[in-house]
């Protein structure tokens, strides 16, 4: 058990692990008590809340036990009309992907849109991890009325900048574009030492679309649990630095190399992924039986 600490626990990050304890046990004692006046969105508020807490969410956006991927929870939006030679710009935090789309009708008007020639993007951003970077796409092609181009980053953005040069038909006169980034969606790391508790939480968040009262009273709950042993042995442990020797231990040693293929898995395909998720969710049980 000397081990686990370390090897599970992400980049120990300080969790006031006690605050969301007694935010579930208040959600608990509002459902039991609540009838046909439960306060839905404070209590969404607050759930949301300690999520973003337990995934350890740094002051740039980030989290400690928490990541992005590339698929789409909200998109950053300008609508642009293009008169001459133009330099367009859009910019957002944590996307991955930029959409220009040539609408069928021009803004504000009922008159067909016209046609918009995209002569390239310049894309300027700071990746998760990393200096700033830059990423240019030449286009040169006529985005039809109707039609759309999609340009994905070659990481995902904390911060981007795009600008889009382009010019309408000259003969037909202006057009319209909509420029579009697409947001990354949060994923949490099931290596987290939070991450039954966030489970828990978001099951909370299902069943108050539902006003499913036992679930929210049982999820509630479990967050309780699952987070009490967290208080008492205090903070989780930082990661074995790197360039540090390997465990000697049998037991130890064959906990690492476990750990070391449920990681494998968890960056493999979906299948290997659940796999994976699978084969963490059974180590875990097995461990809190030897306690």
């Amino acid at each position: 058990m000397m081990i686990l600490i370390p090897l599970l626990a992400a980049l120990a990050a300080e969790i006031p692990v006690a605050r969301v304890i007694d935010d579930a046990k208040a959600v608990d004692r509002v459902a039991s008590a609540s009838k046909r006046d439960m306060p839905h969105d404070l209590l969404r508020r607050i759930v949301n809340d300690d999520i973003e807490t337990l995934r350890g969410r740094r002051s740039d956006g980030t989290y400690e036990y928490a990541g992005f991927e590339r698929f789409e929870s909200g998109r950053v939006t300008n609508s642009v009309s293009v008169q001459r030679d133009e330099k367009l710009e859009i910019r957002g935090s944590f996307v991955y992907r930029l959409q220009i789309e040539s609408p069928s009708r021009r803004m504000m008007l009922f008159s067909k849109n016209r046609r918009v020639y995209l002569d390239h993007v310049e894309i300027e951003y700071v990746p998760e991890r990393g200096p700033q970077k830059t990423q240019d796409v030449k286009l040169d092609a006529w985005l039809e009325p109707g039609q759309n181009k999609s340009i994905d980053f070659e990481a995902i953005a904390r911060q981007a900048t795009v600008r889009v040069f382009a010019h309408p038909d000259k003969d037909a006169g202006y057009g319209n574009l909509m420029l579009s980034l697409m947001q990354a969606r949060v994923f949490d790391h099931p290596d987290s030492p939070y991450a039954d508790a966030v489970a828990s939480e978001k099951a909370i968040l299902r069943a108050l679309d539902h006003d499913d009262v036992p679930s929210i009273r049982a999820m509630a709950q479990r967050v309780v649990n699952d987070l009490q042993p967290s208080v008492a042995a205090g903070p989780p442990a930082s990661r074995v630095p790197a360039g540090e020797p390997a465990p000697t231990q049998k037991s130890d040693l064959e906990l690492y190399t476990e750990l070391q293929a449920i990681e494998d898995l968890l960056t493999g395909t979906e299948a290997e992924r659940r796999q994976g998720l699978d084969r963490l969710h059974q180590l875990v049980r097995k461990l809190r039986s030897q306690q």
